[in-house]
C-alpha cells in the first residue's frame, strides 16, 4: 500500500493554489514534480544546453540584468570624498567659521536684531566710508582749492577713489559672493557698483584714505589714532549691518592698503594735475 500516500500527496498539491506557478516567488525554486521533468525533456532538434535551461516566462532580460548589476554612477558634486585633503579641510573649516562668525556679529542687520536699536547709527557711520561721499566731497574741496600742493593732493585722492571703486567692483563681478543675510543693495550702492560681500569697498576705500590721509597730511597724534580708528569701525559697521563676512572686510583694508601703493608708485606731479584741472575747467564752461 505505499502508492496511496503518494497520490494523495499529489492530489493535495494540485488542489493547492499556491503551489502553481504564477503564485510561487521569484527567489523560490519551481515545484520539483512532474512538470520539471517535462520542462527539462529535451525537444528533438534542440540542443542539450538549451534544454537543461528552465523555461521562466518571469526572467528578466538582458538588459534588465545588466541594470541590476551595475548601478547607475551618480555625478561628481554628489559622491562623498572619503580622502580629502587637507588644504581642502582646511579651507572648509576657515569658511565655516567665517559664515558662522558673521552672522553672529550682525546684530545690526535687522530693526528686530539685538542691537537694532542702534542700527541707524551705525549706518550713518557706514555712510561716511561710502565712495560717493568721498568721490562728492574731493571734487568740492578741489573746486575750492587756490594752491597748487592742495590741488595735486586732492587730483592723486580723486584718482585714487576712483580706482578703488572700478577694482572693487570688478573683483566683486568676478567672483560674486552673497552677504552673510540675504539683504538687497540699497541706491547707493548700484551707483557705486558695491552689490556683492567680497570685497568689502567701505573697508577698502576707509583703509586707502586714512592711510593716504596720514601720509600727506601733517596732523596730531590724537587725530591720528582717530582715523586709524575710524577707517577699522567703518569696516566693521558693515559686518555689524550683515553686508560682509568678517573676510570680507580684512580683504577690503587688505586692498586698500594696495591701492594707496599703486597712487604712490604712479603719483601724479603738479604740472599734470593742473593740465587734467584746465581740461575740465575747459569741458564744463562750454556748457554756459
Amino acid at each position: 500500500m505505499p502508492a496511496i500516500p503518494s497520490s494523495r500527496s499529489r492530489t493535495r498539491n494540485r488542489n493547492n493554489i499556491m503551489s502553481r506557478p504564477e503564485f510561487i516567488p521569484l527567489n523560490q525554486p519551481l515545484w520539483s514534480g512532474n512538470s520539471e521533468s517535462r520542462g527539462n525533456s529535451r525537444r528533438p532538434g534542440q540542443p542539450k544546453h538549451q534544454a537543461s535551461l528552465p523555461c521562466d516566462p518571469q526572467e528578466p532580460t538582458d538588459s534588465a540584468s545588466k541594470d541590476r548589476k551595475e548601478p547607475t554612477k551618480l555625478p561628481e558634486e554628489d559622491c562623498i570624498q572619503l580622502n580629502p585633503s587637507f588644504k581642502g579641510i582646511a579651507m572648509s573649516s576657515l569658511l565655516a567659521i567665517d559664515i558662522c562668525l558673521s552672522k553672529r556679529l550682525g546684530v545690526c542687520a535687522y530693526t528686530s536684531s539685538s542691537w537694532g536699536t542702534v542700527r541707524s547709527m551705525v549706518t550713518l557711520l557706514a555712510f561716511t566710508g561710502h565712495g560717493i561721499t568721498w568721490i562728492i566731497g574731493t571734487i568740492v574741496c578741489l573746486t575750492r582749492s587756490n594752491t597748487l600742493a592742495g590741488q595735486e593732493v586732492l587730483v592723486n585722492l580723486l584718482l585714487a577713489l576712483l580706482l578703488d571703486v572700478m577694482t572693487v567692483a570688478g573683483v566683486q563681478k568676478l567672483i560674486k559672493r552673497k552677504g552673510p543675510w540675504e539683504m538687497s543693495p540699497g541706491f547707493l550702492d548700484y551707483c557705486v557698483m558695491d552689490v556683492y560681500s567680497f570685497p568689502a569697498a567701505h573697508a577698502s576705500r576707509a583703509a586707502m584714505v586714512s592711510k593716504f590721509l596720514l601720509s600727506h597730511l601733517v596732523l596730531a597724534v590724537p587725530l591720528r589714532i582717530l582715523l586709524v580708528l575710524w577707517a577699522f569701525l567703518v569696516g566693521m559697521s558693515r559686518v555689524l549691518l550683515g553686508r560682509h563676512h568678517l573676510t570680507d572686510m580684512a580683504c577690503g583694508f587688505a586692498l586698500g592698503l594696495l591701492h594707496f601703493s599703486l597712487v604712490e608708485t604712479v603719483w601724479l606731479s603738479s604740472s599734470a594735475c593742473q593740465t587734467l584741472i584746465s581740461i575740465g575747467t575747459l569741458s564744463w564752461s562750454s556748457f554756459y
